[in-house]
């Protein structure tokens, strides 16, 4: 797990930063009188999302979740996501692993975020979730095969290092754990373990602006 976990973050964090490099401008100091204003307007909204990657030479998973949000205050940003996973675990005929067991699953689901930064560079995230998931699993030494179709709550809570550029652009880092105990959530192994969830990420604001 903590190989999974270390793959995935190297592997996001250097494309995501390539992708900001290439993509951000560089910043240019404006002055005005006006106060900045916030809240559910369009100059406040960003689109964006996170990706997840890891391997361990047993888990293997992949995921992305596409979100949009708003900016409405200094400290605080909310929104809504969809999720997109899938995980598989290869059997082990050692029984070491597991027990010779090959399983998969897939999940979608709907959710809500928001992150509060206490200062610009750090952020607390919740996010209530809501995910369909599709388990499978084929037994390789008996060749027994069996499948569950279900749905399941989360609350993930955690925390994050993002460089944020309201107005701008915000590129960010986040570990979070399912705070429910929801035997079928994403978010859990098939032991029922919670799973450290890592969410690399970048957002762009649809109308950018400078001096925020």
């Amino acid at each position: 797990m903590i190989k999974k976990v270390l793959f995935g973050i190297c592997f996001l964090t250097t494309g995501i930063i390539a992708f900001a490099q290439d993509h951000m401008p560089n910043r240019v100091n404006t002055y005005s009188d006006e106060a900045p204003t916030y809240g559910f307007t369009k100059e406040n909204m960003f689109v964006g999302g996170s990706l997840a990657l890891g391997y361990n030479g047993w888990d293997f998973n992949a995921g992305i979740s596409p979100e949009i949000g708003w900016t409405l205050t200094q400290w605080f940003d909310a929104g809504i996501l969809l999720n997109l996973n899938y995980s598989s675990e290869r059997a082990d005929p050692d029984f070491f692993y597991n027990n010779n067991i090959r399983q998969r699953s897939f999940n979608y689901g709907i959710g809500a975020f928001g992150r509060i930064y206490p200062v610009n560079f750090l952020f607390f995230q919740f996010e209530p979730e809501y995910n369909w998931v599709a388990y499978s699993a084929k037994d390789m030494s008996t060749g027994e095969t069996g499948s569950l179709t279900t749905h399941a709550a989360s609350f993930l809570l955690g925390i994050g290092y993002g460089q944020r550029l309201i107005g701008r652009t915000n590129f960010y880092i986040a570990v979070m754990f399912d705070a429910l105990s929801n035997q079928y959530s994403p978010y859990r192994d098939y032991n029922g373990t919670a799973l450290p969830v890592i969410k690399t990420g970048f957002d762009i604001y649809l109308h950018p602006k400078y001096g925020r």
